[in-house]
């Protein structure tokens, strides 16, 4: 068989059966398949070590559910000086797989989106708070990111149980069982479900604001204070969409 159809055959093979496959040609000497099997097992082991972190992060939400219903609360956009803070609450299934789902700062921003797409297709609840800026200039960031919290788990249509916030504060004014998890985002998988619908969300929101206040790069930076977006404040001033309370301290 020729080097280039063995390639075939295992880029086709699916990474639940790749391993049975790249067993057919281990005892081919050429250097080309040897190369191939190199490449194709660390291709394996990298699907497994993903598939054994999200069991890890599925295994950690089952020492707090009890069989019960339990919702991972997460937020984005505590620290941007423009935007609203995102809160999100999602109730995944059980045995529900989705692999590479993580924190959603250390995803791409392809891999936001195809994992927004799979949470939004298997979560059994989802819910999503937003509290804009003029509101965390009247209450403060904590308390405006606590409110969007509520919003959000005001959503869910399902007698949820027990509450995983990320970070190292439950959420005040809501009365059932709840534990913050500090790095939760990467420990928890229905937190890491949340931080990926908070995030998305609040992205997509900054793009379209972006085409409504252009001029702060908000595209890319989505609020945050980059360099782009301190010249976009100097040369055009504030929008309705700054928070105010964050821009007191750098004179403007």
């Amino acid at each position: 068989m020729k080097i280039k159809d063995i390639e075939a055959i295992l880029k086709a093979t699916s990474l639940e059966n790749l391993l049975e496959t790249i067993k057919q040609f281990e005892h081919d000497e050429r250097t080309g398949v040897q190369k191939l099997i190199t490449q194709y097992q660390k291709k394996y082991k990298q699907h497994e070590t993903i598939k054994n972190e999200w069991a890890m992060r599925m295994a950690f939400d089952e020492v707090f559910d009890g069989h019960e219903v339990l919702v991972g609360v997460d937020e984005v956009g505590r620290g941007p000086l423009a935007g609203p803070v995102v809160a999100s609450a999602v109730v995944l299934p059980s045995g529900v797989e989705l692999l590479g789902l993580k924190d959603s700062k250390k995803l791409n921003h392809a891999q936001k989106e195809e994992l927004f797409k799979q949470i939004k297709a298997h979560a059994l609840a989802i819910g999503v708070g937003v509290v804009d800026a003029e509101r965390i200039d009247e209450i403060n960031i904590l308390q405006a990111t606590f409110e969007a919290m509520r919003e959000a788990l005001s959503q869910i249509g399902i007698d949820y149980k027990t509450i995983l916030v990320d970070g190292n504060k439950e959420i005040p004014g809501v009365s059932v069982e709840q534990h913050a998890i500090i790095g939760g985002d990467n420990k928890s998988a229905s937190i890491a479900a949340a931080s990926v619908i908070a995030k998305v969300t609040r992205d997509r929101m900054m793009e379209e604001y972006a085409t409504i206040y252009p001029g702060y790069d908000w595209e890319s930076n989505k609020g945050y204070g980059s360099q782009k977006h301190y010249e976009g404040i100097y040369q055009k001033g504030i929008t309705p969409l700054h928070r105010k309370s964050f821009l007191k301290n750098e004179g403007i």
